[in-house]
């Protein structure tokens, strides 16, 4: 069982959060309810890495991330190679690594699971001295989340409607991007590219398994090269993922390595980071650090990782 001495970083303006009107009271009352202590950190106007030093210097063992995925990766970032553990309440959009973890989505039933959590050990990827939890993408795909930025907050028919019209205008003019990849050992080649995407492990195959990852703890980086995306093929892949049957599609190419450099033309490039849109300078290096990160997960899941 966990130390039932917890820091939390509340980020009430993380998509679930904000919805459902979260506060450092609610949550504290749930901390209370399960007969935890907790230190509730929610002041937003404070910058982000000041409330993690905090935390840091604080005498939890377990540092919570209340928030999206965003908030989850700079608090774990912080955590790699210390002896505190990372505690997950995911009031995020996305929330991939929760899933990842088989960590409730609901609030309530999150705070409870921390009562009899245990410590899992978990890979995290780097690149450029970036600890990133999930996949860096580069190319077409942080140019489409960056016009969901736009919409992002709003729900009406007509801001979805502007996306999608977005969305495929993009796909028919988009061009390919020429890459250098150099792979650990020593391979190097050419590729022109709609996107390539970096991930921590391998995005698991089958019925409904969009981007899920069963294994964190393999010690690899998967490639995935996406040669080209044309309307078509955003729908067969979509398709594909659905049924199960993605991987071998013919607009893909997949490889796993311990590490990777990746370089273009351009001196900057936005990426895709962990589901946030940032500017990278190239080339990109790439290192997997193996076992890296502990993180308090349900029961069930060291159970399902030994099996």
């Amino acid at each position: 069982m966990t130390d039932n001495s917890y820091f939390v970083i509340l980020n009430a303006n993380a998509g679930t959060a904000h919805a459902t009107g979260v506060t450092a009271e609610s949550v504290g009352a749930l901390f209370e309810a399960n007969g935890l202590k907790a230190t509730i950190e929610a002041n937003n106007d404070r910058d982000l890495n000041e409330r993690i030093k905090d935390a840091m210097a604080s005498d939890a063992q377990t540092i919570v991330a209340a928030g999206g995925d965003g908030t989850i990766t700079a608090v774990a970032a912080a955590l790699v190679g210390s002896e505190k553990s990372l505690a997950i309440l995911p009031l995020g959009t996305v929330n991939a690594l929760a899933k990842d973890l088989n960590i409730p989505l609901n609030l309530a039933e999150a705070v409870a699971a921390l009562a009899t959590g245990r410590s899992h050990w978990i890979d995290v990827g780097e690149v450029n001295g970036r600890v990133f939890l999930h996949k860096v993408v580069v190319g077409l795909i942080p140019e489409l989340a960056a016009g969901r930025e736009h919409i992002r907050g709003r729900q009406t028919l007509s801001a979805k409607i502007g996306f999608m019209r977005y969305f495929f205008r993009r796909l028919t003019r988009a061009r390919r991007i020429a890459v250098a990849i150099e792979t650990s050992q020593g391979e190097r080649r050419v590729e022109r590219v709609q996107a390539i995407a970096v991930a921590s492990n391998a995005y698991d195959e089958g019925p409904g398994q969009i981007f899920a990852r069963h294994g964190l703890d393999r010690g690899t980086l998967t490639l995935y090269v996406l040669r080209h995306l044309t309307v078509i093929d955003f729908f067969r892949l979509t398709t594909g993922m659905l049924l199960g049957h993605w991987r071998s599609d013919e607009a893909l190419w997949i490889e796993s390595v311990k590490a990777v450099t990746i370089d273009a033309h351009k001196s900057m490039l936005n990426v895709m980071f962990d589901g946030e849109v940032e500017t990278f300078q190239t080339p990109f290096n790439f290192s997997i650090r193996p076992r890296a990160l502990s993180v308090i997960v349900p029961a069930v899941t060291v159970e399902q990782a030994v099996a």
